[in-house]
């Protein structure tokens, strides 16, 4: 399933010297938990995609047509407050240079935790109000699925029951995260202080102790402290017996400090043990134990351990509320399916009305603005508003078709007056030249947008909804389907989820603690001691590493990587990318790799797309791009490419990039490719389809092309790798045999 689709895209920059185009008709898909590695020579494009991607594009960059979709949403066309909320959270990026990334003046503890805590404030906000639309529209499809035997009354009281429920869990879960908090706060800094002592840090430290003491005295949260009480108290006569230690301090010799240090390290291992303990208890769940709460008021459930708790209130929730809330969000959601199924149909026939009026007829405002306004009602009702996962071509087609609507005849009137432009100035040289004068210039080509790649994408964007609504009507047709339950309860962990979200504040100890794991998972050895160190106090690679532990701080979905490596030694390079590569395992992350470099890729790429001169000119998976090239620009990329067995001179690649300014009216190729035909310098090449997986731009693939060998480097190369991996697979198999 793609997670982020880019369709289209063009982006192009103003300068003194005219208009730069720095990404020409691109498209690509990036699944979920997959890396796709964009590649190509600086300039080619593949940075300007990825900051589009972002939404931190150049103050002169234009987006001139095409869609980024993620989320529901077309992230070319989303205001910048809707983008706060993505970039980071969802997507989130690692940049060439760590060091122009960090800043020099500031801890680097800080620079992590900061957006931790900022973007704390907004997904609660955010997590609030998509609660609270997921039950109003939970409720109104049960008001509409109901039978006539079922009282109004109980739907009420079920909607009411699960938002009480989940205000006293929240508030539940708010007091014991306050308590989680101060206990975290206290055994951070008796871990800070361990990490002094033991390095014999003969200062005072009764300033810091008090200040463990007067947190200890307010974790009293009943669910947290439960039966510890007294651990609680010993802790604090712990915490004052090491204040009365340091009294009289100053007058200590060296050995008397030394033997009281070792007591008190002794001492703070204890109650860091205790409050360890304390905090790694298994949790409570919250919303049983608020939906128990909220229908007893009076209970009092703090003596019971843990598990107890958990059973009880989960047999509680199950017996009293859970089958009728069930039976109704059922009723409720397979009403929602269906009924929206109706207007997909609806849908599907509108679209294919308006598909045929831009396939046959010319385009008129006027005209084309009706159809959008008597579609949207149908679309818009076509949405499942219970299904959590949001269909990405149905939320932004209205939005698409009007944006690609105005841009058609915005580009009519310039092509007009393009063509005006061209037609005088055309004439005014003519006229010099037949009067004798020498003229050292030519007149600037055309600029003229082509307008019929606008109504395909219009085309497109009507498909992608039609293919997405046959599939769900396929697939609910007949009422024969057989998840319902399965999809009850994952609404029901989506709303637990939300009202979770609504509540859990991220103190600055708990951010602090996030991040020394942060920097522990990327492999920065005595996290807990560089946390208060400056950037320039790293090395590059470690310095790598701090980047990549601030961009993994918001857990994001995506993860751009935008030629993370560059700036670094081979050594490091090669820790980096198997650093970003366990990442990607244990956190499911999806991945845009962006490098020039082919042979940095080859061992972390699913998908590979090769770009130059803003266009991709060759997509395919790995095996396709490293087995079976077929572009000539892979084919110099990969001989410029040195391996171990490699004995013949690498080869260069001639000349310079074209510039953009004003592009090459072929290939934009084809003044530095040996394999150069006719054709290239006189028509782009379209993309041939060589397998399911495997496309490129070039006329060597056409029919009536002559026949072209990739180089023999590349092709003793790719025996050599099919050699090592038939051998690799030959000596794993022996190995097992044994």
């Amino acid at each position: 399933m793609a997670i982020l689709e880019v369709k289209r895209l063009k982006i192009s920059f103003r300068t003194n010297n005219g208009t730069v185009k720095a990404v020409r008709d691109i498209s690509f898909k990036l699944e979920k938990g997959k890396t796709l590695a964009i590649v190509g020579e600086s300039g080619s494009g593949k940075s300007v995609t990825s900051k589009a991607i972002l939404g931190i594009s150049a103050g002169n960059a234009i987006i001139e047509s095409g869609e980024i979709i993620y989320d529901g949403k077309d992230l070319v066309r989303t205001s910048e407050q809707d983008m706060y909320h993505i970039r980071g959270d969802k997507i989130g990026m690692i940049f060439q240079d760590p060091l122009s990334s960090l800043n020099p003046i500031v801890r680097i503890g800080k620079q992590i935790t900061e957006a931790m805590i900022l973007k704390n404030k907004a997904i609660r906000k955010e997590a609030k109000k998509e609660l609270h639309e997921m039950l109003e529209n939970l409720k109104q499809a049960m008001y509409e699925s109901k039978t006539e035997a079922d009282d109004p009354k109980v739907i009420e009281e079920l909607i009411a029951d699960f938002n009480g429920a989940s205000l006293t869990a929240s508030t539940l879960e708010s007091s014991f995260s306050d308590s989680r908090t101060l206990a975290e706060d206290v055994l951070s800094a008796i871990k800070d202080l361990l990490t002094k002592l033991e390095h014999r840090f003969t200062s005072d430290i009764t300033t810091q102790v008090k200040g463990m003491l007067r947190k200890v005295a307010k974790i009293e949260d009943v669910y947290f402290v439960f039966n510890l009480q007294k651990e609680l108290e010993t802790i604090e006569k712990t915490l004052a017996s090491i204040i009365e230690t340091y009294k009289d301090w100053k007058t200590l010799g060296a050995e008397a400090k030394t033997e009281k240090i070792t007591t008190v390290i002794a001492e703070f291992k204890k109650i860091a043990e205790v409050i360890e303990n304390l905090i790694a208890r298994n949790d409570l769940d919250f919303f049983h134990l608020g939906f128990y709460v909220y229908k007893n008021d009076k209970a009092d459930l703090s003596k019971m351990p843990i598990a107890e708790i958990n059973a009880l209130t989960k047999k509680f929730i199950d017996e009293t509320f859970m089958p009728s809330f069930t039976t109704y969000n059922r009723a409720a959601l397979e009403h929602s399916v269906y009924k929206t199924l109706e207007f997909k149909r609806q849908s599907i026939v509108i679209l294919e009305e308006i598909k045929k009026y831009l396939q046959e007829e010319t385009l008129s405002k006027h005209v084309f603005k009706a159809k959008i306004k008597e579609m949207k009602p149908i679309i818009e009702a076509s949405i499942d508003p219970l299904k959590t996962q949001k269909d990405s071509a149905a939320y932004i087609l209205i939005d698409s078709l009007t944006s690609d609507l105005n841009k058609y005849f915005l580009s009519a009137k310039n092509n007009e007056k393009e063509e005006k432009r061209f037609a005088k100035q055309s004439a005014k040289f003519a006229a010099l030249e037949a009067r004798g004068r020498k003229l050292d210039y030519q007149v600037p080509p055309k600029k003229l947008i082509e307008l019929q790649d606008i109504v395909n994408d219009m085309i497109s964007s009507c498909d992608a909804v039609i293919e997405k609504y046959q599939s769900s009507i396929r697939k609910f047709e007949g009422h024969n389907y057989q998840k319902w339950e399965k999809i009850a309860y994952l609404l029901v962990d989506y709303l637990k989820e939300k009202a979770k979200d609504s509540v859990v504040k991220l103190s600055k100890t708990a951010a602090k603690e996030k991040a020394i794991k942060l920097m522990e998972e990327v492999s920065i050895p005595h996290a807990r001691e560089r946390f208060r160190q400056y950037p320039f106090e790293f090395s590059g690679g470690m310095r790598q590493r701090i980047v990549i532990a601030i961009a993994l701080s918001a857990e994001p979905e995506i993860l751009i990587c935008d030629e993370p490596t560059t700036a670094l030694d081979v050594t490091i390079q090669s820790q980096i990318l198997e650093l970003i590569n366990s990442l990607k395992a244990k956190r499911n992350l999806s991945i845009i790799f962006i490098t020039h470099d082919l042979g940095v890729v080859a061992n972390m790429a699913d998908e590979i797309a090769v770009m130059y001169a803003g266009k991709i000119v060759e997509y395919g998976s790995t095996h396709d791009i490293f087995y079976s090239p077929a572009h000539p620009y892979t084919w110099a990329l990969l001989s410029s490419m040195p391996d171990l067995e490699t004995k013949e001179k690498l080869e260069t690649i001639p000349g310079t990039p074209p510039n953009m300014i004003y592009p090459p009216k072929g290939d934009a190729f084809a003044a530095r490719n040996k394999y150069a035909l006719k054709i290239d310098f006189e028509e782009e090449p379209p993309m041939f389809q060589i397998s399911d997986t495997h496309f490129a731009a070039t006329w060597l693939l056409d029919p009536r092309a002559p026949k072209v060998e990739m180089p023999k480097g590349i092709q003793d190369r790719i025996k050599r790798m099919k050699a090592a991996k038939y051998d690799t697979k030959g000596t794993l198999e022996n190995d097992k045999s044994k």
